[in-house]
């Protein structure tokens, strides 16, 4: 959310109301409109008073002087109404906090909209600025499909040793997973003070996760963010709807430990840097297994991107044992219906096909999971 950053000219984007495919490619106020429908939280209101302004001429109209034929993928309003979002979490417009849950207000959203209209006369450059910077996210929810996948490689190989190789990382903030506290039907797992405590997040009995060990960490984006610096907290802050208020916890949690253990994200390609991972991997203890991982990204990678993975997996798994975990939509494109499948892979290394698994069902942002097992 690139790798992850080719969300910049995503065909979809996944929000707090649902997953928007392919919306309309017609006039931005019409996209905007599109965008909100009826819903009336903080965002529903400020898109459809976004529509209004931009079409009687306002000061929204000057702030997307020149975007009004950017294609519907590029998601103008997400862009704008993140720049607005950074204007209030730097204390810039003061006036908007009530109308922020995650900031503690409670002021009915459908009073908002003059409010805003307000600050975006106000910071009309800097808005025009934050077009320029497309949607970004680090979903810490996503980690469960992660340890839904690892789980079932640790049953199915025997391995409980991994090595992650993560690709489309964003911030990295998934590779962070073994100091998150995470629990399902008849287990929990990771320490019990973790800032980031996600109860409840898998759905059906999973293979215990008793004993699975993270032993090196490492990812590739196109356009990684840095979780530990001022404006890579913002950034990433800024793209969580102001009312998803789980999401916002889980990723302050997250931000928090990277503090201290801020991981490591390469800026490259994903088959580029893949490649030279595994070439470059050295003699392994034989209980530790690689696992490429990689989630809501493959949907924005052009077709040569995921052939060259493909090719890179299949090619070392004939001669190496490896293993992958995605959580992924099932087809290119998607469509308003589907949700992201947990599926794994593992190469034994001996030349014969991978060993397939469906491993479950996840909701856009990660939690929960429903365990399919198929």
């Amino acid at each position: 959310m690139s790798d992850t950053s080719i969300k910049g000219v995503q065909r979809g984007f996944t929000t707090a109301g649902g997953r928007m495919a392919g919306l309309a490619d017609h006039t931005l106020a019409a996209r905007f409109r599109a965008h909100a429908g009826e819903q009336t939280h903080l965002y529903g209101y400020a898109m459809r008073g976004l529509a209004d302004d931009l079409e009687s001429g306002g000061p929204t109209r000057e702030v997307v002087r020149g975007y009004v034929d950017a294609p519907a993928g590029a998601v103008i309003q997400l862009r704008l109404l993140a720049g607005i979002f950074r204007l209030v979490l730097t204390h810039r417009a003061p006036e908007l906090e009530p109308y922020y849950p995650c900031l503690g207000g409670t002021a009915p959203a459908a009073e908002a909209w003059p409010v805003l209209r307000e600050v975006i006369a106000a910071h009309i450059p800097e808005l025009r600025d934050a077009l320029a910077i497309a949607p970004q996210t680090n979903e810490v929810g996503r980690s469960v499909a992660l340890l839904a996948g690892l789980a079932d490689l640790a049953e199915a190989t025997g391995c409980r040793r991994f090595r992650l190789l993560e690709l489309g990382a964003s911030a990295g903030l998934n590779q962070l997973i073994a100091q998150f506290r995470i629990s399902g039907v008849g287990w929990v797992w990771g320490p019990e003070d973790s800032p980031v405590q996600l109860p409840d997040a898998v759905e059906g009995m999973m293979p215990t996760p008793d004993g699975i060990e993270i032993v090196a960490a490492r990812g590739c984006d196109l356009d990684p963010v840095d979780p530990t610096s001022a404006e890579g907290r913002l950034r990433l802050t800024s793209f969580v709807w102001p009312f998803d208020l789980h999401r916002h916890a889980r990723l302050a949690g997250a931000l928090e430990l990277a503090t201290t253990r801020p991981p490591t994200v390469d800026r490259a390609s994903a088959a580029d840097w893949l490649a030279r991972q595994l070439s470059g991997e050295p003699e392994m203890d034989p209980m530790m297994l690689t696992v490429v991982w990689h989630s809501v990204t493959q949907l924005y990678w052009p077709a040569k991107e995921l052939a060259a993975v493909e090719e890179i997996l299949a090619g070392y798994g004939r001669e190496h044992s490896l293993s992958e975990v995605g959580m992924e939509y099932p087809s290119q494109g998607g469509t308003h219906a589907e949700q992201p499948r947990v599926s794994t892979r593992y190469w034994a290394g001996d030349g014969s096909l991978p060993r397939r698994q469906t491993v479950g069902i996840a909701h856009d942002h990660g939690i929960p999971v429903r365990l399919t097992r198929s």
